[in-house]
């Protein structure tokens, strides 16, 4: 069975949208909505919404939308069952015990078998390691200097030189080859065979935030590429909702963290005492990579390479982590490449000497302008001084960009009183900005859906309807969920109407009665979508009417289509008669 319709409107009701997607996305009141950056999808402008008052949530660069139980599904990849527990536990709800439905157990039973696999893999390479097949790369791990204590902390292993082992000493586990297809770690080919993705390579076992292996990362031993390679994405494993490291980053007692670049970054800073240091999974920083962090800690301390390659990560990460909330501070690592090189060369001391000393993201920022231009010459700095500017306009709050300003002028000796005047100069036209949730070019680029004029019209009814109980009586007695044809929106139109004869409507419960996301989305974009509000009360009469009109009309002529009673179509008929004469009056 499932779970009762009461209880899911309980754990949904109990666990406000806001206080939710509060911790997962950087909300600013707009109107009565509240908006940010959409989690699912990159974006520079917030077009993300979510309404308390419907207690749903709404992207209009994307498209995502639902209720708070479709939102952790869809950010944590959660199945409906594993939001609702969730959820539960966060409202102190004790959920009945419930039978799964045979696609929810399977989907269950099939996340569950890729970690008991992953886990018997991570404890082979392991086993391998510390084997005489392992010696070259027990070698490799003990000339980075690291004890035998980090290897079995971080359970590092070895992945054998012949390119089956794994996939053999699974199978003889008992492990069906379409369990072992899903765990991402073997390549199927009809002609060549399973071959394991990982032979010869350090590895590095991948966990979630729950000391669970759900992927590996793996060093080649030798010349062969690439260096490094992870896990392909599986049904437990996506690169940009996991950063390694954080199973044991989060449990610590600094209030930041530390964010590396790689996996022995990792280690050799939790080997020397920092236990706060993270990096993402083999892919570029993403949004859902800061958030992830704004769950754990307000602060980190950019600790990339010191090279061309890790400035310039650094600079892509930032805006991320700002957007998120975070403070946000840049190590300066040189003359060394790596936190691993420096700690080995200098010492766990130098290096927290180096974290006390990081400088603010913006004056990294600017500092790595600034070797784009050759001040000796008086064009070139004219031109880094407007480049400063612009670059202060980011700042919104008048006392934060004189904060900066004050603080960029003293780090790079320039002069307050120029800067101060040309950043008022270009701040003319940016003073007159206004800071709209959803500009022409998003509308112009919001992918457009092709509705039929009957489906279009059924859909602005019930906007239109949303809350405005006095016109739904109104429309009440000409219409009925029956005139609703498209299926998907005469199921919205049956739960709206009931919610509706019952006093108040529930959109976000509305969305507990659908499984399909993409009709999630469709039920937010619904309800959530915002309708032209300079209307006049004419306009607002005139456009109810004519969609009334249309729905009914079509209803009617479906019907008369389908007939093949004569009694039955000439009363439709004499419907279809009347129908001009109908006008609905708004108060």
């Amino acid at each position: 069975m499932y779970y009762s319709d009461d209880i899911i409107e309980q754990v949904r009701t109990d666990n406000d949208i806001l206080d939710v997607i509060g911790d997962y996305v950087k909300l600013q009141k707009k109107g009565s909505s509240y908006f940010g950056l959409c989690p699912f999808h990159n974006e520079k402008s917030p077009s993300f919404s979510v309404s308390p008052q419907k207690q749903m949530y709404y992207c209009f660069g994307c498209g995502e939308g639902g209720n708070v139980i479709s939102f952790l599904m869809k950010y944590e990849n959660y199945t409906f069952i594993e939001a609702m527990q969730v959820l539960a536990k966060r409202a102190g709800i004790e959920l009945p015990q419930m039978e799964y439905s045979k696609e929810a157990k399977l989907e269950k039973d099939l996340k569950s078998k890729i970690i008991e696999i992953n886990t018997e893999a991570a404890k082979y390479f392991h086993y391998l390691l510390k084997s005489d097949r392992g010696k070259t790369a027990y070698a490799y791990l003990k000339n980075r200097a690291l004890s035998d204590e980090t290897i079995v902390k971080f359970g590092l292993g070895y992945s054998d030189k012949y390119s089956n082992h794994l996939y053999q000493y699974l199978k003889s586990k008992g492990y069906k080859d379409q369990e072992l297809r899903e765990t991402g770690l073997f390549t199927f080919d009809e002609k060549k065979g399973v071959t394991d993705k990982f032979w010869n390579r350090v590895m590095f076992p991948i966990m979630d935030v729950n000391n669970r292996v759900i992927a590996f990362g793996g060093r080649v031993m030798g010349d062969a590429r690439p260096k490094y390679l992870n896990s392909p994405e599986t049904k437990v494993f996506d690169k940009s909702r996991n950063l390694y490291g954080l199973n044991v980053a989060r449990s610590s007692r600094k209030n930041y963290l530390l964010i590396c670049e790689g996996y022995m970054d990792v280690i050799s800073l939790h080997q020397a005492g920092f236990q706060n240091a993270v990096a993402a999974l083999g892919t570029a920083f993403t949004s859902r990579h800061a958030l992830l962090i704004k769950r754990y800690a307000d602060e980190v301390v950019l600790t990339f390479d010191s090279d061309e390659a890790g400035i310039k990560a650094a600079l892509r990460a930032i805006p991320y982590l700002k957007d998120a909330g975070l403070a946000i501070r840049v190590l300066n690592m040189k003359p060394y490449k790596d936190p691993d090189e420096f700690i080995k060369n200098l010492g766990k001391e130098a290096y927290e000497k180096r974290i006390e000393e990081a400088v603010n993201f913006f004056i990294f920022e600017v500092g790595a302008e600034q070797s784009s231009y050759h001040l000796n010459d008086p064009q070139e700095k004219t031109k880094f001084y407007n480049k400063v500017a612009e670059m202060l306009l980011e700042f919104e709050d008048e006392m934060e960009r004189q904060n900066y300003l004050e603080a960029v002028c003293d780090a790079y000796q320039i002069p307050k009183d120029g800067l101060s005047k040309l950043v008022r100069k270009k701040g003319l036209s940016y003073a007159g900005r206004t800071d709209t949730v959803i500009n022409e070019e998003q509308k112009k680029s919001r992918k457009v859906k092709k509705e039929d004029a009957a489906v279009q019209t059924q859909r602005i009814l019930l906007a239109y309807l949303l809350d405005r109980n006095q016109w739904f009586e109104k429309v009440a007695k000409i219409l009925s969920p029956e005139d609703f044809i498209d299926p998907f929106y005469k199921k919205v139109a049956v739960l709206f109407w009931e919610q509706m004869q019952q006093g108040k409507a529930n959109p976000a419960q509305i969305i507990n009665y659908f499984e399909d996301e993409e009709e999630h989305k469709k039920v937010a974009e619904l309800f959530v979508s915002p309708i032209q509000s300079d209307l006049s009360i004419g306009q607002l009469e005139r456009a109810v009417n004519d969609a009334v009109y249309r729905i009914k009309k079509a209803a009617l002529d479906y019907r008369a289509a389908n007939v093949d009673n004569i009694a039955e179509l000439q009363q439709i008929i004499k419907q279809q008669n009347e129908l001009q004469k109908i006008h609905i009056q708004l108060d």
